[in-house]
């Protein structure tokens, strides 16, 4: 939006503090997003681009309109993005975000439509909010805004409540699609009560219009049920249609919050096997086919069972007690297999999670099993999960086809016992010869349904089992709650502390951490070093908040990091794991994936430092060199350069290197040294390392042994005091 003509303001200025680099990415490259932060200082929620977007489906892509609504949820806001003219707008729904061309967003703050003027705060100005010539904002405005409201925002909720603000996740978002299921009701009633014009039609032709000769009405009739049949053509289309388009929004919500359910899970509530987790995932998609069409119409067409038999009562007295007899039997021996049916499933379920497991696990170490000879042993975990499924499916497969084969024949049996009384009704003069007909149809058409009620009971009971594991994993406590507050940080200066901290991994009685207590000042540099298992590596996932203390408290800027959002604090860390991880793509997406509007040249400067650079340039595809996953096509010391490069794309005021240079060679790790150093001045710097020729980056030295620390001061003394050990313990 071009500058309009300034007047006087006559309200308090709201000034946007300025952000670190990150932040200013987002800024300059995501108006929509920069709109949204002003809007939560505004109603007080004062929260930063990273915890309003953090897990959000972006794909490296600015903030859309669609997204805005999950954005506010994570405020305490509740956001509709409306078509309205400046017109319509008063002070009473204030403040809005305004859509403008070419994608840019501000903010209105007040509107004064006597004067012709509206006050508004343009995020990337950071000038606080100024008066503007409403005819000028006209001229840019493209006529969508987006309305915030205040929502209700519970208490602190136990890890047992697996409700969001919304409710619960599951039946919340199948209550959003309520009128399409209300429709589906009301049209399922009509399309029964057109079930009853065929056999109806065929009773008044053999009772009426064939004795009577009344070809007229005959043709009356047959155009009558023809409109009829055309209208039950039409609803049932539209049934299945409404039913599948429901299905799809309610499958896309509930996936979304299912996997950033996942994302947002605490490392201590990770899975054990990966696989397994996958599977309960994947087994979403039988909750989703529930719904579906076939299943939810076949259920609903189950009741109307007792109209046909009414109506048979109605035209045919006694002879509705032979059908109503049959349904009981059937719902009988239903019942009868609902428990074997539920083991069966369950069972299944089971063996299948199983399977996955098998394959995920062999296919991530493939390498590893071919290169010890692991063949055999993997086939026949193989074959072993694939031969219980096959039992498992077998055995629910066939109990579910019994129910069929039993409705199937009770069905025939009860044609032929309702044509044998019938016979004797007709003899007694108590019914006629079209009533027996149109009670046999009605019989069909009233047991008919009772056939799918196997295919039900196995269908619940998968959507019961799926819906209970995935239950389980929107119960596991998250990083984010959201009715958690946070402390918001504009900077951070480098301070990290420790205070009697305890840690243990979960499921491990043994401690990683024991009562360790140290303070890093902002700029020191400080060498972490220790025997494997020591407790090295713990320490850093710790600053991280990947994990949090059993006991004792971490500090960064002297700020308990239980009250730092984890999104926010990581923003200002630069982090090296010891285990590399690559994703699918080229070079350079891999180095820019944590800042995609990072600029060429400091990425570029990265990859240099890190030394991707003397090896990337003597390939033809360059940095779009394609990269597969986990990385499997490079060398280990080429993966850990480009990790490298990845924790050094952003300038941030703590540096935390876990074994940074342990695949790499003796020049590559000699290079990496001498251009980290100017890197690292002003910087907090925590390098995790058993090699000697790294502690050149640092100061300090702080040596663990089983958890514990067992010396800290500079490095000097340090090092001297563990060779006087060592030719201590030699001699």
């Amino acid at each position: 939006m071009s500058e309009p003509t300034q007047t006087t303001p006559e309200k308090e200025e709201f000034v946007v503090p300025a952000g670190d680099e990150l932040r200013d990415l987002s800024f300059r490259h995501d108006p929509l997003l920069a709109a949204m932060v002003v809007v939560t200082r505004l109603f007080h929620r004062e929260l930063t681009p990273e915890s309003l977007v953090a897990g959000l489906p972006l794909n490296d892509k600015p903030l859309t309109p669609e997204l805005l609504p999950r954005v506010a949820e994570r405020a305490g806001l509740k956001a509709k993005f409306k078509r309205r003219k400046l017109s319509e707008l008063n002070k009473l729904v204030l403040p809005v975000i305004l859509i403008l061309k070419n994608r840019q967003a501000v903010v209105l703050t007040d509107i004064d439509h006597s004067e012709g003027k509206a006050q508004l705060i343009i995020p990337e100005l950071e000038e606080g909010a100024r008066w503007f010539p409403l005819d000028e904002l006209e001229e840019q405005y493209t006529g969508y805004a987006v309305l915030f409201s205040e929502q209700f925002t519970p208490q602190q909720k136990p890890a047992s409540d697996i409700s969001t603000y919304d409710g619960h996740w599951f039946w919340s978002t199948l209550w959003q699609n309520k009128s399409v299921y209300r429709d589906v009701i009301i049209a399922s009633i009509v399309i029964n009560i057109f079930v009853l014009a065929n056999p109806l039609f065929i009773k008044n032709v053999y009772d009426r219009i064939v004795p009577n000769n009344a070809i007229e009405s005959l043709w009356m009739l047959a155009i009558g049920v023809s409109v009829m049949y055309l209208f039950d053509f039409l609803l049932k289309y539209l049934r299945s249609y409404f039913l599948e388009i429901a299905g799809k929004k309610s499958d896309i919500l509930m996936s979304a919050r299912l996997f950033e359910q996942t994302l947002g899970l605490k490392m201590s509530e990770k899975p054990d096997r990966v696989g397994v987790f996958a599977n309960h995932l994947k087994e979403f998609d039988s909750i989703r086919n529930f719904f579906t069409s076939g299943t939810i119409a076949s259920l609903v067409d189950l009741p109307f069972a007792i109209l046909f038999i009414v109506v048979i009562y109605w035209i045919a007295g006694p002879l509705a007690y032979v059908p109503a007899f049959i349904i009981v039997l059937v719902l009988l021996y239903s019942l009868l297999m609902r428990g074997p049916i539920q083991r069966a499933v369950e069972a299944s379920y089971a063996a299948s999670a199983q399977k996955h497991a098998v394959l995920i696990e062999t296919l991530n170490a493939l390498e590893t099993v071919k290169a010890l000879g692991l063949e055999a042993k993997s086939q026949w975990k193989w074959e072993q999960a694939v031969g219980e499924i096959a039992n498992a499916s077998l055995r629910a497969k066939m109990l579910q086809s019994s129910v069929g084969r039993f409705t199937g024949f009770m069905q025939q049996m009860s044609t032929i016992l309702v044509i044998v009384v019938g016979v004797y009704l007709i003899r007694d003069n108590e019914i006629t010869m079209g009533a027996l007909i149109a009670s046999v149809m009605l019989a069909q058409r009233a047991i008919g349904p009772m056939g799918q009620v196997a295919n039900l009971i196995t269908s619940y009971m998968q959507t019961k089992t799926a819906l209970q594991q995935l239950n389980e994993l929107m119960k596991k406590p998250v990083e984010r709650p959201q009715a958690q507050h946070f402390i918001h940080l504009n900077s951070v200066k480098g301070k990290i502390e420790f205070e009697h901290v305890k840690f243990a991994y979960p499921n491990d009685n043994k401690l990683a951490l024991d009562d360790v207590s140290f303070v890093i000042q902002p700029g020191e540099r400080v060498g972490i070093i220790g025997r494997i298992g020591s407790g090295k590596s713990t320490i850093a996932k710790l600053i991280l908040k990947l994990y949090e203390p059993t006991e004792g408290m971490v500090r960064i800027d002297d700020i308990d990091i239980h009250q730092i959002d984890p999104a926010e604090l990581r923003r200002f860390i630069n982090y090296l794991p010891q285990e590399i991880q690559l994703f699918k793509g080229t070079v350079w997406e891999n180095i820019a994936y944590r800042a995609p509007y990072i600029s060429d040249e400091r990425v570029l400067e990265a990859a240099r430092i890190a030394g991707v650079d003397d090896f990337i340039r003597q390939h033809p595809s360059g940095y779009h060199l394609d990269v597969s996953e986990g990385g499997s096509s490079l060398s280990g010391g080429q993966k850990q350069s480009i990790a490298v490069a990845r924790a050094l794309l952003l300038d941030a005021p703590i540096y935390i290197l876990d074994e940074p240079t342990n695949a790499m060679d003796a020049r590559s790790e000699q290079q990496f040294l001498a251009r980290m150093q100017d890197r690292i001045k002003g910087r907090t710097l925590v390098v995790i390392t058993h090699k000697t020729s790294l502690l050149t980056l640092v100061d300090r030295l702080i040596v663990m042994e089983k958890g514990r620390i067992i010396a800290d001061g500079p490095k000097e003394a340090i090092l001297e005091s563990l060779k006087a050990r060592q030719k201590g313990s030699s001699a």
